[in-house]
């Protein structure tokens, strides 16, 4: 169902049941899934894949290309993960070549209106961007996390499962999973038991995490002593593990 007014590209392709408001502009090389429904007005620029059963808003613009002095042109991606819901006036812009080339939102995100997604960041699956919340270049946003409203992130930071970014903050360094970051400039507010909760983890997951937020961040030792007296300490479940890998990985620094 294409509106009449609508211009598509004749090399797009779009799946059987895809939605097509009026005014809107889809450009070359553009793949959509079946079931989605894009609104009026909206722009998906070439090189650009939408997943079945999203639903893209009203004047949104998905693909351009990046706002990085170092794009030269070159054939660059945005992928968005099928169930997606992006809101008016979101920007997700394409990758760069030294990005890795390709923007990537994750299946089932719920992308609120003004959001921008800038070149070559990855959101990962479930995740919920509240109203003008903006990633800089480079970012990784693990799944199941939230971005509050207004909120800034600077560029090549992570921010790990399950993590919730309170609103107007300012984040520039990564933030651990499971835990809460807020301020300018943000700092750790301890567990995010509301989130967890909701996301079904047991008790004895939130007591392992809860023992290892106090080790790392609340007794005054070193990143390494802590590190090290969390694996002696405190059962290596799955969260435990993915919360030191997180710890060990990152390359911009903690935010504490």
């Amino acid at each position: 169902m294409i509106h009449p007014t609508a211009i598509v590209d004749p090399g797009a392709e779009l799946d059987s049941g895809v939605e097509i408001g009026p005014y809107v502009i889809i450009g070359k090389k553009v793949f959509i899934g079946s079931g989605t429904v894009v609104g009026p007005h909206a722009v998906i620029d070439p090189y650009t894949t939408v997943g079945p059963n999203c639903r893209i808003f009203q004047f949104a613009s998905v693909g351009a290309a990046p706002q990085s002095l170092k794009f030269g042109g070159e054939e660059s991606w945005v992928k968005i993960g099928q169930g997606t819901v992006i809101r008016e006036f979101v920007t997700v812009n394409r990758g760069t070549g030294p990005g890795g080339g390709v923007t990537e939102v994750g299946e089932e995100c719920f992308i609120m209106a003004y959001v921008h997604i800038a070149h070559d960041c990855k959101v990962g699956r479930k995740v919920v961007m509240a109203n003008n919340a903006t990633l800089a270049g480079h970012i990784t946003v693990g799944d199941y996390a939230t971005v509050g409203g207004l909120s800034a992130v600077h560029q090549f930071v992570r921010i790990g499962d399950y993590a919730f970014i309170g609103g107007k903050s300012a984040v520039v360094k990564d933030v651990p999973p499971y835990l809460i970051a807020a301020g300018d400039r943000a700092i750790l507010h301890g567990l995010n038991s509301v989130g967890l909760k909701r996301h079904g983890m047991s008790p004895e997951v939130l007591s392992a995490l809860k023992k290892t937020y106090r080790i790392v961040f609340r007794i005054g030792i070193t990143l390494n002593e802590a590190i090290e007296r969390v694996n002696a300490e405190v059962e290596q479940l799955p969260e435990i593990v993915n919360f030191i890998h997180f710890l060990k990985t990152s390359e911009r620094g903690i935010t504490r």
